[in-house]
């Protein structure tokens, strides 16, 4: 390691997954055939040291993700441009930076060894505001005027929480952000129950256990169990490359039987009031 480089051994549990998404951003960004481009994904990568190999073979899962946040978040700021962006889990995500819009308001909220390794990292940013702390502890929504608009992105977290604590984190948002949005993913309950027995993605690597899974028809019953959620849309991801670009796979994906096997996105609005 050099003196320019980062250990990432200093991370731990579900923190080591920031890792896991950045080196999946980082790998597609650098494919000569992706239409995803993260340059700072890419430099981040090569300045953490650290046993990449250990999850395995890189896929387009995360990269496609990541396009899909970003097109949520332009079409909310096209309509909103006074809104606040809150990135919760945010790990060593960089969409801020691929959104090219510096005049947004940016709250990262992650564990604190995180938000330390974000700012030995990333650029210091004069809209960024970063809250060391899970996104669990409330504390976060003060920092917020929901007069301007909120869009909150959990991106790859909600599955490492439990439902009780999902469900009324989605009820405190609706019921704090009118008119914002939520973007979230999923895992379905198969693959729960899979992390949950020692999900193995390499012989020296065992993903952190997943408690929470929903599906794309259980998202779905969202506006009419949770009071303040408005709509919840399915999100499908971007076409990428080879299987992911296929238009057949794609038809398939949102089948009633196969959609609820697949990994899920979803963006759910919140009313204006609760007595829509």
């Amino acid at each position: 390691m050099t003196d320019d480089e980062i250990d990432g051994a200093d991370l731990d549990g579900v923190a080591t997954t920031c890792l896991w998404t950045l080196r999946n951003r980082a790998e597609e960004s650098m494919h000569p055939g992706s239409a995803f481009h993260d340059p700072l994904a890419e430099r981040l990568y090569r300045r953490i040291d650290y046993d990449y190999e250990r999850f395995g073979k890189p896929n387009q899962t995360h990269p496609l993700r990541a396009l899909a946040l970003d097109i949520a978040i332009r079409a909310y700021l096209d309509r909103h441009p006074a809104a606040t962006v809150v990135a919760l889990g945010e790990g060593l995500q960089t969409t801020y930076w691929r959104l090219e819009r510096p005049g947004v308001d940016w709250l990262s909220v992650d564990l604190p060894p995180v938000i330390d390794l974000r700012r030995r990292l990333l650029p210091q940013e004069s809209r960024m505001t970063a809250i060391p702390a899970s996104a669990l502890d409330r504390t976060w929504m003060d920092a917020l005027d929901p007069a301007r608009g909120v869009f909150i992105s959990a991106e790859g977290l909600f599955m490492y929480f439990e439902r009780d604590q999902v469900m009324s984190l989605i009820a405190e948002c609706a019921a704090r952000f009118p008119r914002g949005r939520l973007f979230f993913d999923s895992i379905p309950t198969w693959f729960r129950n899979r992390t949950m027995k020692g999900y193995r993605m390499s012989a020296r690597y065992t993903a952190p256990p997943m408690p929470f899974s929903l599906s794309v028809s259980e998202a779905a019953r969202l506006p009419a169990q949770i009071p303040g959620v408005d709509t919840a849309e399915d999100l499908q991801p971007p076409r990428g490359r080879r299987a992911w670009r296929s238009r057949a796979l794609r038809k398939i994906a949102v089948l009633p039987g196969p959609r609820d096997l697949r990994p899920s996105i979803t963006l759910l609005s919140f009313a204006a009031h609760h007595g829509r």
